[in-house]
């Protein structure tokens, strides 16, 4: 049975050194929904690797690592994160059924976002939505194509001519045929020894005992059907989303690990009740280095609202949550936890649709010196470990990991 790592937040929660813990212990890790608008961090011995499009498993040798076909894909992006990595044949295996991101997605996207002004969602502008609003549409062209640039060309003059309205309704110029068809040409080359069909790869992996981790990009609370809608991204970004990005069966599913931040952070717009406009919220950004790792845009920092976490939990049906840069709540005096909502004159504890009439309530804790390093529970301070202590029995779910620092190895396994 394949394990699953998920997002319980707006993303950005630590997944990528959650994974790269977990790898070691897994024959094949998959990425399954997203585009290059997410990014994984990793830090080993310091140096810093950020992930966007490879699944994490690739900086074990042993890792068979798949992008499954719910993601899309920008080709000169993956090639451009293919570049530091070697010797990748038979450790890399990219979905036929995966769809492009082309050069008008990306067009379209910044320009959509530049009409909508203050009621921008907050994209990353790097045409995922566009890409996957072609895959709904069945106008998308998929990793499979690349095997055939005769018809490959028809489909792009036709997706062209359907953008000539769009181009016109948002001001942007459409990049010329011949530019798409020589830059695909030159990344088919490269790619194409990478795609095969993964679900029967994945399902050949199961009969001969194998073990799967399956890694999300993003968050739960902007899944396109349960999140915070209409600020979300394109795809399904939780536990259900693993089995539609691979092919894996719902039973094919064991064990779900959520990861969620000590505290909270979103990019972009939309609501975020525990959002702290103070010096507190300040100096989690500036402790935590809250800056995307894919835009190197500032994060909007708050308290954790486990109110959240709980709906995330029960939408995935974790069976375990991480909690991830611990460290960062150090020095602080008081520290929040969101534990109900007042709303429409009454204090509820689930998430309405219109969440953004929702007030959040607090329960504060006394804060800490330093968790920085520690790799023992038994040597936490007495008031991380109430605070640990608390959010796990308001959750209902078991926390399994505490990350005390970015460093790889810098972990509490309880």
């Amino acid at each position: 049975m394949a394990d699953l790592v998920v997002g319980i937040q707006w993303g950005d929660e630590g997944k990528g050194k959650v994974v790269d813990a977990l790898a070691k212990t897994y024959d094949y890790v998959v990425r399954y929904q997203g585009g290059h608008n997410a990014g994984h961090t990793i830090v080993v011995n310091g140096q810093k690797i950020a992930l966007h499009l490879i699944p994490s498993g690739i900086l074990y040798p042993h890792c068979k690592n798949i992008i499954g076909n719910g993601v899309v894909i920008d080709p000169s992006a993956l090639l451009q994160e293919l570049k530091p990595f070697e010797g990748l044949q038979g450790r890399l295996f990219i979905s036929d059924k995966a769809h492009i991101i082309l050069p008008y997605h990306s067009m379209l996207d910044k320009a959509r976002e530049l009409s909508k002004k203050d009621k921008a969602i907050g994209t990353t502008g790097k045409g995922i939505g566009p890409a996957y609003t072609d895959k709904i549409a069945r106008n998308g062209i998929r990793m499979n194509d690349l095997r055939d640039f005769r018809t490959l060309e028809r489909k792009i003059v036709a997706n062209l001519q359907d953008m000539q309205i769009l181009q016109d309704a948002y001001e942007f110029a459409l990049p010329s045929l011949e530019s798409i068809m020589s830059e695909l040409e030159s990344n088919a080359k490269v790619l194409l020894p990478f795609v095969c069909d993964t679900t029967q790869l994945l399902w050949q992996a199961q009969e001969s005992g194998k073990k799967i981790l399956c890694e999300g990009a993003q968050g739960s609370m902007l899944d396109i059907d349960h999140g915070t809608y209409p600020f979300v991204t394109s795809s399904n970004t939780t536990a259900s989303g693993a089995c539609s990005g691979t092919g894996l069966a719902p039973r094919d599913i064991n064990e779900v690990i959520g990861i969620a931040k000590a505290y909270c952070t979103r990019v972009g717009n939309g609501v975020f009740p525990t959002e702290d406009f103070s010096e507190s919220g300040e100096y989690m950004r500036q402790r935590g280095a809250e800056f995307g790792t894919t835009t190197g845009r500032s994060r909007r920092c708050g308290w954790f609202d486990a109110v959240a976490v709980k709906y995330a939990c029960r939408l995935n049906g974790c069976t375990s949550l991480s909690i991830m840069k611990m460290d960062v709540l150090d020095g602080l005096d008081r520290i929040k936890v969101c534990t109900a909502y007042e709303y429409k004159g009454q204090n509820i504890t689930y998430i309405p649709t219109d969440y953004e009439n929702a007030k959040p309530i607090y329960t504060e804790f006394a804060g800490w010196d330093s968790v920085a390093g520690i790799r023992d529970e038994s040597a936490l301070p007495q008031n991380a470990k109430t605070y640990i202590e608390f959010l796990e029995q308001f959750v209902g779910v078991r926390i399994s990991l505490i990350s005390t620092s970015p460093e790889r190895e810098d972990v509490i396994i309880r």
